[in-house]
């Protein structure tokens, strides 16, 4: 992917919430947007680091020990290995950044749950 894009008007065009898309790919890491609203699952990245930044809107990530909350043009690491859980009261557009060997969802089966292929879809 190249050229430039506004990643907040790419995350405000997709049509389901918790259906992240790829936007970028840097080095070994995928740059993805996405449309959220709701509570999303209990989860866990083993290996990996996860990036969120908030685009535009309120973030709220539940983590074992500490509860972070996020605002417009924020940014947070959840780290490898900690259970967390994103919730979004309102509609929100967040920016993530992550090691392409990151499953949604941690490997776990759910509804929301996103192949990278359907994540490299316009939805």
């Amino acid at each position: 992917m190249n050229g430039v894009l506004d990643p907040r008007e790419v995350a405000a065009n997709l049509s389901d919430h918790w259906s992240p898309r790829i936007v970028a790919e840097v080095n070994d890491s995928f740059v993805k947007v996405a449309r959220i609203k709701g509570t999303f699952p209990w989860h866990l990245h083993e290996h990996e680091d996860e990036m969120f930044m908030v685009l535009e809107g309120r973030l709220t990530i539940a983590l074992e020990a500490e509860v972070v909350e996020l605002n417009s043009g924020q940014i947070f690491v959840v780290p490898k290995g900690a259970r967390h859980q994103p919730v979004a009261e309102e509609e929100c557009l967040i920016m993530l950044f992550e090691p392409k060997s990151t499953e949604h969802m941690g490997g776990i089966v759910h509804e929301n749950t996103r192949t990278i292929e359907e994540q490299r879809t316009q939805r």
